[in-house]
């Protein structure tokens, strides 16, 4: 029986604090909610960090360690630390300062530049918390997130050199090109774990034709070197989950892709998503991979070999 593995993405960059109650933003509340989502069935947790006091996104390894480290202690989830940052204008030795300093098992690694457009989320009718919110999201519409060859190289040979191995991330079919030249360059090794990404606006789009297209690409570019996942943004979260279930992949879900676990209902936590989820693929007749499977699947070196 094929096991899926569950990625649930906690706290992401892009959700501000005014949008819902229920969005993490202390470690304490970080942790929490993550340790739920592995009680859940989340095999992964992928984990950004917040200023406590005001929400607003950081790289600051201390941050990340007050939630790592109570994670590792309370769950056997596999720690997964982004180095998408989430501030405009952050740069990659700030969004990459967690991984370095903690050797986790894993980290995501974005494959490529994008105009990623935030901005609409800044003119719904809402009372905003903080001040850095609205100017934050309108800030997007000028906003290269930048992941160049040389950003990328940096951190394969910087993180990497570490043990610790990565999820893909590819909001693009060129971002599977660009990991196929790192595969043949020999700075990245099978098994690859790719989370492609759809419905984010600068991305690639969501329509059903998008997902296939990227999974044959990866397909025939990768073959059986590659383990496949797929992240739908917003409203799209539910529904390419459960088509990447049916078609041979893996499914990520959680508060940093979409705040809502249904039409105009605010999911009240990152685990009231992933036991949605896990009903679904249940119900399709699969498993889900446990903690310990996905490591075996995915070739990870283990909880104790981290810096945490």
């Amino acid at each position: 029986m094929r096991k899926i593995i569950i990625t649930a993405a906690i706290t992401g960059g892009a959700h501000t604090p005014s949008m819902s109650p229920h969005l993490p933003v202390t470690p304490q509340e970080i942790g929490d909610q993550a340790i739920e989502a592995v009680k859940a069935g989340a095999a992964i947790v992928h984990l950004h960090a917040r200023n406590p006091e005001d929400g607003r996104p950081t790289g600051d390894p201390e941050i990340f360690r007050q939630f790592v480290s109570r994670i590792k202690a309370e769950t056997d989830a596999i720690v997964n630390i982004s180095t998408g940052g989430g501030g405009p204008g952050m740069a990659i030795s700030e969004r990459a300062a967690a991984g370095v300093a903690l050797q986790p098992e894993m980290c995501s690694l974005n494959m490529g530049s994008i105009n990623l457009n935030l901005s609409e989320m800044a003119s719904k009718d809402r009372e905003w918390r903080y001040s850095w919110e609205v100017e934050h999201l309108n800030a997007t519409k000028d906003l290269v997130f930048r992941n160049t060859f040389s950003d990328i190289e940096w951190i394969l040979r910087t993180i990497g050199d570490t043990g610790t191995r990565f999820e893909f991330e590819c909001y693009d079919v060129s971002h599977l090109y660009t990991l196929k030249y790192f595969l043949d360059k020999g700075l990245v090794k099978p098994p690859l774990f790719i989370q492609t990404i759809f419905g984010l606006r600068g991305a690639m789009g969501a329509h059903i034709e998008d997902v296939m297209h990227q999974k044959r690409t990866a397909d025939r570019l990768f073959g059986d070197q590659y383990h496949w996942s797929v992240l739908g943004a917003g409203k799209d979260q539910m529904s390419l989950a459960t088509l990447a279930a049916i078609m041979g992949g893996n499914v990520r879900v959680g508060l940093e892709d979409s705040l809502y676990i249904g039409r105009g209902e605010l999911a009240v936590s990152n685990a009231a998503q992933v036991r949605k989820i896990r009903s679904i693929v249940e119900q399709l007749g699969f498993e889900i991979a446990t903690p310990q499977e996905a490591r075996e699947i995915l070739a990870l070196k283990g909880k104790t070999n981290t810096a945490f």
